[in-house]
């Protein structure tokens, strides 16, 4: 017999992980936790993906967490994530409600399911010096060679390159000490898309969100006084259309290289995923093509037969 503490819904970007975890959370009656690192910020909301409207069911608005906390420009982290899921967690379960946290930040996911010990990390002038004249290509490989404390599948910018080496670097030479996590049992359930429905759903979801202005939403990001540096920082989405609105490039090369990054961003996911798997987390994989009733129903199935 197995008592869940919480449901994990994970999967790459276009998988249709979030509205299978709306429906698993209004079946329930419970509440939704993000693992997701840029839907924590605010006005960033079709880059991100948010679809906020997805989390009403039946004129009933499902309730979310970690999702809009802080404003566009701040470095969140893999430490404050730990603490602000804790928090999250303890509200909902103190309502008697198994909650359901979906995303596809695998670090994210797994550092609360493996209850990592982290600590927040300084910056180290003397390292971003000594890595400033560095490539992307030549920071990716030096960070391959560490044990990934950091989350690799955002890593596609030079500064994010940067502080992941700046982490790795710190629990190296300083390792952190423990401290109080819980170990969460979660049944986790994996949506697992065929790669050529993947790519169309991505380029697909591209257009309708350029269509739905998210260039504009860039701009105003811009225009409201967030650095380009910035919004570049946060990489895929962000990073291209700072270019484009900037006028480093074209609309059609904006377009061409940002398909290919969420392209190569979800590849990375499903490589973080089966990593996990390796690492002694049994996910169970359901066919993305199924129907979300079909879904809902499979994984009230294990919750019936091993809780």
């Amino acid at each position: 017999m197995v008592n869940y503490d919480l449901i994990t819904i994970l999967g790459p970007t276009a998988s249709g992980k979030t509205p299978l975890a709306v429906a698993l959370a209004y079946k329930l009656d419970t509440e939704i936790i993000s693992g997701d690192s840029r839907q924590i910020y605010r006005r960033m909301d079709l880059g991100t993906g948010k679809d906020l409207a997805d989390y009403v069911v039946n004129g009933h608005q499902v309730p979310y967490h970690l999702i809009d906390i802080v404003d566009p420009g701040y470095k969140y982290n893999v430490f404050e994530y730990q603490r602000d899921f804790l928090a999250a967690y303890n509200k909902v379960k103190q309502k008697g409600k198994l909650p359901v946290l979906c995303g596809g930040t695998g670090m994210y996911l797994e550092s609360v399911l493996k209850g990592y010990r982290l600590l927040p990390v300084p910056e180290n002038p003397q390292l971003r010096t000594s890595l400033a004249d560095k490539s992307l290509e030549e920071l990716t490989q030096m960070l391959s060679t560490y044990k990934k404390l950091h989350n690799s599948t955002d890593v596609d910018t030079v500064k994010r390159a940067i502080r992941a080496i700046e982490i790795e670097e710190y629990y190296k030479q300083q390792p952190p000490e423990y401290r109080e996590f819980p170990v969460l049992n979660s049944l986790i359930i994996g949506v697992d898309i065929d790669r050529e429905l993947r790519r169309q759903k991505i380029t697909r979801r591209l257009k309708q969100r350029l269509d739905e202005g998210m260039v504009d939403e860039v701009k105003a990001l811009l225009e409201g006084g967030i650095a380009s540096e910035d919004l570049i920082y946060y990489g895929l989405e962000y990073k291209y259309l700072t270019l484009y609105a900037t006028g480093v490039l074209s609309f059609d090369d904006m377009f061409r290289q940002l398909e290919t990054a969420i392209h190569q961003f979800a590849k990375r996911q499903m490589t973080w995923f089966r990593g996990m798997e390796r690492r002694g987390f049994t996910i169970h994989w359901l066919d993305a093509r199924m129907s979300t009733e079909e879904k809902v129903e499979k994984i009230m199935n294990l919750l019936d037969t091993k809780s």
